[in-house]
């Protein structure tokens, strides 16, 4: 498991790197694009983003039914 960890974070590395050089918001700040690139592959694929973000949607509800429902 860690070295897919690491692996993973080599791949941010090298993503911010290429988004602070070459990409579309080089004009922005090196910090603004290490943030770009750790979800970069909903950035590389956008239907990852769209199943990304539909997981996140139903994390977040289940959160909140079950913060309601415990008081």
């Amino acid at each position: 498991m860690r070295y897919l960890i690491g692996l993973y974070g080599a791949t941010v590395l090298i993503a911010a790197i290429y988004f602070d050089i070459w990409g579309e918001y080089a004009y922005r700040g090196f910090f603004s694009n290490l943030g770009r690139a750790v979800v970069w592959p909903a950035i590389a694929f956008p239907s990852f983003g769209r199943i990304l973000t539909g997981l996140i949607w139903v994390v977040v509800i289940g959160g909140v039914l079950l913060f309601a429902r415990s008081k």
